[in-house]
């Protein structure tokens, strides 16, 4: 089946459409992204996502033309147009063409990118094991507006993802700038010790993750005592379970770290009842979709 792309405003077979050499999304990196995931036919809290990129889009000076496109309306027909169930979808905005010096106020329109793909998850043997990560040498910088931001700058993460593969990892783990724990290079992470389920503040220069915020309402509902404060790493590598999470791996136990195990070196008790309600919280969102 062909690909079909939504590209400002039409959908439009991947092999047709065009980008401008001048976009600033290309030339600077000026943009952002949302990552979503599909379930059958159905696409887990776009609304939360949506909410996001403007906020970010406000950030960014983008919010003001943000508004002009119904993006709801995008997500949801390329998903159609590709006859997708389950999926992986990214959603685009740059600041769009402009003259070629950093000057987005030479850009007249945004550009607007939707892509979907099939997603095949990974096997449940996986998240048996979990995950092994190694600590990047990379720091995220907690001062900077683009530390909460999806933004398409996104070079820092890369390289970092890089590193964990060299190192036979599955995923790198960043510190900020004052050597406190930040986040995955595509993830938030969690840890659990002493009763507590903890995660990195705001304030530590963490994405606010959509597939994050589900799991602290699911910990309070749970009546799971959650701290989001400063995170020391010895902490980490002391921590009775820690898992990571993000919106197409959902939540993954973090067994191994540096080498060494991260409690049992398993999946935990906690994690893996996290990941249970985590799955019922999306069948009841789908269900209450299809109403």
């Amino acid at each position: 089946m062909t690909e079909i792309i939504y590209l400002n405003g039409n959908l439009t077979p991947r092999s047709e459409a065009k980008l401008s050499p001048f976009d600033h999304g290309f030339l600077y990196g000026y943009g952002l992204f949302e990552t979503m995931r599909a379930y059958n036919g159905y696409i887990f809290r776009l609304d939360c996502h949506l909410a996001r990129l403007r906020r970010s889009a406000e950030s960014l000076g983008l919010a003001h033309k943000v508004v002009e496109f119904d993006l709801e309306t995008a997500c949801q027909e390329t998903l159609k147009a590709n006859e997708l169930k389950e999926a992986r979808l990214r959603l685009t905005i740059t600041a769009g063409e402009g003259d070629m010096t950093p000057d987005p106020s030479t850009c007249s329109s945004l550009t607007i990118l939707v892509t979907a793909k099939d997603l095949i998850p990974l096997p449940h043997q996986k998240y048996e094991q979990g995950f092994k990560a190694v600590l990047s040498s990379l720091r995220r910088d907690s001062q900077s507006p683009l530390s909460r931001l999806k933004s398409t700058c996104y070079v820092n993460n890369i390289l970092a993802k890089m590193g964990a593969k060299a190192a036979g990892c599955d995923e790198a783990i960043l510190l900020n700038e004052r050597g406190y724990l930040a986040e995955g290079s595509t993830s938030n992470i969690f840890l659990m010790s002493k009763g507590e389920l903890i995660t990195p503040s705001l304030e530590s220069g963490v994405l606010p993750g959509i597939t994050r915020e589900a799991v602290l309402e699911i910990a309070q509902a749970s009546d799971i005592k959650t701290v989001e404060r400063e995170i020391e790493l010895k902490e980490l590598t002391e921590a009775e379970e820690a898992f990571i999470t993000n919106s197409v791996v959902e939540i993954m136990p973090l067994t191994w770290f540096d080498g060494k195990p991260i409690g049992s070196g398993m999946a935990g008790q906690l994690t893996k009842k996290l990941m249970a309600a985590y799955k019922e919280l999306v069948n009841e969102a789908i269900g209450d979709l299809r109403k």
